[in-house]
């Protein structure tokens, strides 16, 4: 140790000291520069930087590249205890069942019931004349009971009278009552045919073909009934076989759309509705589904068209499951030109029940005894108003409580 000293203490010693010195300070500098290097980044040369000019000097400006900012560490979020809610479908509308159904047209037709209004005005004046019992018929005519239902319930009424001796108001209503319930046919089976059949070994749906001229609120009605039937727990498939009106498709889908149930149909206007009606009741087979309705066109240019395609798709329909119902779809406020339509349909294919639409009690109610005279089927279905729920079982009773007051 002694020997280093006396050494750096000697002129050579301390030159050697000085070079050692500036090497370590060469050393960290260039160190130093290696790390700045690294933690920049490279310089834009001059001759790349567009010059930019101030608008109000006319100053060249440098525009100098902007560094990129320091990442700032965030904390991290704290996982999230809120679940997310899947994906949904709109909520359904949730149909009115039979029985409210009943109660609300039932109120509906009391409120509504002009025919009742004037034979009760009638029935009031307690011993009827001549002219009254004339009068009293006169409003049974406008109700479009048809001339044979009203002589009769006339002639059944006077004898009746006659026979008790009364002239009280509240008896002959009742009397009143009692022929015009006669008359509606209350003994007539006004169910729906819904049970499934088997072909082949397999279940099949019931099907429902609904049949009426354009206008009626055939389309409607088909949607009503689907409602209907969704309210009793079936199972429904729509086919839109009315492929001649453009609108008749989206419109049926649409009301299936608003219960959750399908709609088959053709994108083609104009398509062969038979094809239609075939898909509907494959895809009810297929798809174990308890109720096929089939909307079909209501066009009466002649009577032969009219026969050749509902008879085309009955017969295609019927290749794989049988027609279980044909309902007819008479508008009531037509009065007897509705009872024309009936005939008409009644000629083409073997209807077995009537659903009236616009059945308020009003004027042209007394159509329901008509049309079952004249074809022999019931009334099943009446419809009263523009309501989704707005259609509901025909009861006798009910109707003509309504018509009577």
């Amino acid at each position: 140790m002694t020997e280093i000293l006396n050494f750096f203490s000697t002129t050579a010693g301390i030159i050697t000291g000085i070079v050692a010195l500036i090497v370590l300070i060469g050393v960290g500098v260039g160190i130093s520069k290696a790390t700045k290097s690294r933690e920049l980044p490279p310089a834009t040369p001059r001759e790349e930087i567009e010059p930019s000019r101030d608008d109000e000097s006319g100053v060249a400006v440098d525009t100098l590249p902007t560094p990129p900012a320091e990442p700032i560490d965030e904390p991290e979020a704290e996982e999230s205890t809120l679940e997310v809610e899947p994906d949904y479908e709109p909520a359904l509308d949730r149909p009115e069942s039979a029985a409210g159904r009943m109660e609300r047209l039932r109120s509906r037709l009391a409120g509504s019931g002009r025919i009742g209004a004037a034979l009760l005005s009638i029935l009031s004046r307690g011993d009827l004349a001549e002219a009254d019992w004339e009068e009293l018929e006169d409003t049974l005519l406008m109700a479009d009971l048809g001339l044979d239902a009203t002589e009769e319930v006339m002639s059944n009424l006077r004898t009746a009278v006659k026979v008790k001796g009364t002239t009280d108001p509240g008896e002959v209503r009742q009397i009143l009552r009692e022929q015009l319930l006669a008359a509606v046919s209350p003994d007539m089976d006004r169910s729906l045919n819904l049970t499934r059949g088997e072909e082949e070994g397999k279940t099949t749906p019931a099907v429902v073909l609904m049949v009426g001229v354009n206008g009626t609120g055939k389309t409607t009605t088909v949607g009503k009934l689907a409602r209907l039937l969704v309210a009793e727990d079936k199972t429904v498939i729509l086919g839109a076989a009315d492929t001649f009106r453009a609108a008749a498709a989206e419109q049926l889908t649409t009301w299936g759309e608003r219960v959750g149930v399908d709609t088959i149909r053709s994108d083609v206007e104009g398509a062969d509705p038979a094809s239609v009606a075939f898909d509907a009741v494959k895809q009810g087979i297929e798809r174990d589904i308890d109720v096929v309705l089939v909307d079909t066109a209501g066009r009466l240019q002649n009577k032969s068209t009219l026969m050749d395609e509902l008879g085309k798709v009955k017969r295609v329909m019927e290749k794989q499951a049988p027609v279980a119902e044909t309902l007819l779809v008479l508008d009531a406020t037509t009065g007897q030109n509705g009872m024309r339509q009936a005939q008409v349909f009644a000629e083409v294919v073997d209807i077995t029940g009537v659903v009236l639409t616009k059945l308020d009690g009003s004027a042209k109610g007394g159509i329901v005894v008509s049309v079952q005279r004249e074809l022999g089927v019931p009334v099943k279905l009446v419809g009263l108003g523009e309501g989704a729920d707005d259609l509901a079982p025909f009861s006798p009773e009910d109707f003509v409580d309504a018509i009577i007051g």
